[in-house]
């Protein structure tokens, strides 16, 4: 994907390596470039690898540094001499050159390097996506500790911030789950602005880091060792994940109320008790969220820097505000 993003790997090993490029006085960065793009086997390096000795008897040659060419260019009659910059570690060239150099690098091999940058991001953007709903059960990390249930049977844990503190919702596997699929969700309707040779691959990584926690919680926190019984619920948790990209769809394109009940479904499980005033806040706030993503350009989100702003709670003050249409006479 065409991103000034250029991946943390490929920049250390153009770093490392660039070594092996030579720069003379006349060489533009343009020049520099072509050189990496086509290659040719008389280049001489600025690196300096040890040749055969010549160690025949009456030979004056000693095994000194600078005497030694390189393998590639043994044939050659001039030796660039060993940079300070290159003994002590330091790459020899500007780091515009040598972001360039990545850049051009990540160009010509976009098929390989996509899925590592696309997997390293994601991760990030994951851990933000949890955060928010994130949940732990002290119990059942005791050694014979038993997790508290709730009325349905679900291990309960505890839990901090607006979703558990400002709306009371229980914090449950299930719970975690739900919330969590909700700023995944504006994630990938973001990802879908991607170039569509490489969005499917940011869907796949994102969803696969969700279950990739998903399984460690089971483990850790509700006592589910075999694995048999973790895949079947991560199938069920796959079936879920589909529904609410089906859901959530239909609300942001049939207006706010088709939305909110889509949230009273999934993450309120349908109950005549849930708050409202609380439906109201996540919907402003997920719209706030996707206008966000929608302003900002595919490498702000394919950093994985990417952080969401506050919590629903702050929508409290726009939502309370009375419609003009409640003072129209019906």
């Amino acid at each position: 994907m065409a991103l000034n993003y250029t991946c943390r790997v490929c920049f250390g090993t153009i770093n490392r390596r660039s070594g092996i490029f030579r720069l003379t006085g006349g060489l533009s960065h343009k020049h520099s470039i072509c050189a990496l793009a086509h290659p040719s086997r008389s280049f001489v390096s600025t690196t300096q690898y040890p040749s055969r000795l010549d160690l025949r008897a009456g030979s004056s040659r000693t095994p000194n540094a600078a005497t030694h060419s390189s393998p590639v260019a043994e044939n050659s009659s001039t030796v660039s001499p060993v940079s300070e910059s290159v003994s002590s570690g330091q790459s020899p060239l500007p780091a515009s050159t040598t972001a360039r150099l990545a850049q051009e690098l990540r160009k010509r091999a976009s098929g390989t390097t996509e899925t590592y940058v696309a997997y390293g991001a994601t991760e990030h953007l994951f851990k933000e996506c949890s955060r928010h709903a994130n949940y732990s059960i002290l119990q059942a990390l005791e050694k014979g500790g038993v997790a508290p249930k709730n009325e349905a049977g679900e291990d309960v844990g505890e839990g901090k911030g607006w979703w558990y503190e400002g709306i009371a919702l229980t914090p449950t596997f299930n719970t975690w789950a739900q919330i969590t699929f909700i700023y995944m969700y504006m994630l990938t309707v973001r990802f879908r602005l991607f170039p569509a040779a490489h969005a499917p691959s940011w869907h796949q990584h994102l969803l696969d880091h969700f279950f990739h926690d998903a399984e460690d919680r089971m483990a850790m926190y509700h006592g589910m060792v075999a694995r048999g019984v973790r895949n079947k619920y991560l199938k069920d948790l796959y079936i879920q994940w589909r529904g609410v990209l089906a859901a959530y769809d239909e609300g942001l394109v049939k207006g706010d109320a088709v939305l909110a009940t889509a949230v009273w479904r999934n993450v309120f499980k349908g109950s005549q008790d849930a708050d409202v005033r609380a439906l109201a806040e996540i919907v402003g706030f997920m719209r706030k969220e996707l206008k966000r993503l929608e302003e900002a350009s595919d490498g702000e989100v394919a950093s994985g820097d990417w952080k969401f702003r506050g919590d629903p709670g702050k929508e409290r003050a726009v939502v309370m505000l009375e419609s003009q249409l409640m003072k129209e006479k019906l």
